[in-house]
């Protein structure tokens, strides 16, 4: 596109950012309109044809064009048609990756029924393996169309990449009859509204109301919209006023007005603006305990980002070969792919059932507590990071003008960093799909990985405001700040090593969160009775 690098990066940081908002509008359509199903195919297809149209525009327009690009005459700025084409196939696949990545997990989870021990240790183990296949992608990312663009084939490597979303696609309509299907709940939005405004409404009522006066629908009623009904719980007594029964707080039918029986209260009847079920505000309640836990796991996908950044400069600067074979700093990589490999199978094979055997109430460790050893082993890498920039510098030339390979210490010291972030992919990244999934309320479990998703996007701004900080009150007249072009002249271990401090800042608060955290309960259908809907 003949782009400085300061446009192109900006413009991918645009792109990455507009994927992950398109994530929750995928959830948001998933949860509330077109279902989990139909959500999965419409984006997925969006995403192939937005490969194919970048396909296309690449090898006509942007790789090959006519009358330049040859000796004699350079090639000038694309015209505006051909950048718009460029533009909207890009955006396109965003769309479709943003739309399609939340929903499929969810999609997938569904197929599991937690109500069957077998099938439920099943759903346990999918999303190790989810994440295992996106991870799988991954390395064929950075090693077969990593090897493409190196040789200059950027349209077989788009080509490859649209093979690939096709066959998926393909692949994923040809289950079609054998899915698991749920309906969708209808706009989160307005019920969420519904209970804010019945409990301000209500605001004034100074009774603390027992269980059993609080507004709940019967069983039969749950089962016909397809969710199950969540058990009361504690805490944000505010919002329990939204289900407190008062005079004038149900919608009388005029044909029944004369009939005798017209006096009882009908659930079916109540003005969802003026009376919410249990199960209804115990929703808001749920979303609001989930906030805390979310915003801790952000600070660790500052940690995650450095992969992709900080991680590929400190190797450039090292010695990156090995008989005369270059190793290019991004397939440094591969080594967390393969750490995430190794790591799922140790946990769910070795780990899992060692604890299992110790711990049986609960059986093995929660997921709270996975993403707490996440944030643990976090600190970990960055350490490990830290130390091995110091050693970096040690043998670093300090009077080169460009610090790429400057240093005579190997590229291959930074794969206990790589792999200590694998390690912790696992315990957080894992465990944060489980969690959010399982906490979710029935009609919000595409948008509880949304917020897997919106953590990255977020960890990635956090991480570009935190260097930005750290280069403007760590430049001095004698060091250009810790993270300088030639990074033989700065300190990025201090860098990391504050990554690593604030993370393990940010695992006390996260203890404080999970230790406050209240887990949600469903009630099962074998505790409801026939009729009236009381648990017994």
């Amino acid at each position: 596109m003949g782009q400085d690098n300061a446009s192109a990066a900006n413009n991918v940081s645009k792109w990455t950012g507009t994927v992950y908002i398109f994530s929750l509008l995928g959830a948001f359509l998933s949860d509330s309109y077109w279902g989990r199903y139909k959500t999965c195919a419409a984006f997925q297809a969006i995403f192939v044809l937005g490969l194919a149209a970048l396909s296309l525009s690449s090898y006509i327009f942007l790789l090959k064009p006519r009358g330049c690009g040859d000796e004699r005459k350079q090639c000038g700025p694309h015209s505006t048609f051909e950048t718009a084409v460029f533009y909207l196939s890009i955006f396109m696949v965003a769309l479709g990756n943003g739309g399609y990545q939340p929903t499929i997990a969810t999609f997938g989870a569904d197929q599991f029924d937690e109500e069957d021990p077998k099938e439920g240790s099943s759903k346990v183990s999918f999303f190790s393996y989810f994440y295992l296949a996106l991870n799988l992608g991954s390395l064929f990312s950075n090693t077969v169309l990593g090897y493409f663009e190196d040789q200059g084939m950027w349209a077989l490597g788009f080509w490859a990449s649209t093979a690939s979303a096709a066959l998926a696609l393909v692949l994923f309509l040809c289950g079609t009859p054998r899915y698991r299907h749920f309906r969708p709940r209808g706009n989160p939005l307005s019920r969420f509204s519904q209970v804010l405004v019945s409990a301000t409404r209500k605001c004034r009522i100074e009774t603390d109301p027992s269980e059993e006066d609080l507004f709940e629908v019967d069983g039969g009623d749950c089962s016909a919209g397809g969710e199950r009904r969540i058990l009361h719980t504690r805490g944000f007594k505010f919002l329990d006023k939204a289900a407190i029964i008062t005079p004038g707080d149900f919608i009388q039918d005029d044909d029944d007005s004369d009939d005798d029986n017209n006096n009882k209260l009908q659930p079916h009847h109540n003005n969802p603006w003026r009376l919410c079920t249990v199960t209804q505000v115990e929703e808001v309640k749920c979303i609001l305990r989930l906030l805390p836990i979310w915003l801790c796991t952000i600070l660790y996908s500052v940690v995650f980002t450095q992969m992709a950044s900080l991680f590929v400069e400190q190797g450039a600067a090292m010695r990156a070969t090995v008989g005369g074979f270059h190793i290019p700093p991004a397939s440094m990589s591969s080594f967390d792919i393969l750490s995430v490999a190794a790591f799922i199978f140790i946990y769910r094979r070795v780990l899992d059932p060692v604890v299992a055997r110790v711990r049986t109430k609960p059986r093995g460790l929660t997921q709270l507590q996975r993403m707490g050893i996440g944030l643990i082993v976090a600190v970990l890498a960055m350490i490990a990071a830290g130390a091995v920039e110091l050693f970096r510098l040690k043998y670093a030339d300090k009077s080169c003008s460009s610090c790429e390979g400057s240093s005579s210490l190997s590229i291959f010291w930074q794969v206990p960093q790589y792999v200590l972030i694998g390690a912790s992919e696992v315990f957080m990244y894992v465990g944060q799909l489980e969690f959010f999934n399982g906490q979710a309320p029935e009609g919000l479990k595409s948008f509880g990985s949304a917020l897997c998703m919106t953590s990255i996007s977020l960890g990635n701004y956090v991480s570009s405001l935190l260097v930005t900080m750290v280069m403007k009150f760590s430049a001095t007249d004698v060091m250009p700040g810790w993270i300088p072009r030639n990074l033989n002249r700065g300190h990025l271990d201090r860098f990391y090593f504050l990554l690593a401090a604030l993370t393990a800042a940010d695992f006390v608060v996260y203890l404080l969160c999970a230790k406050w955290y209240q887990y949600i309960e469903f009630v099962r259908p074998s505790t409801e009775s026939n009729g009236d809907g009381d648990v017994d």
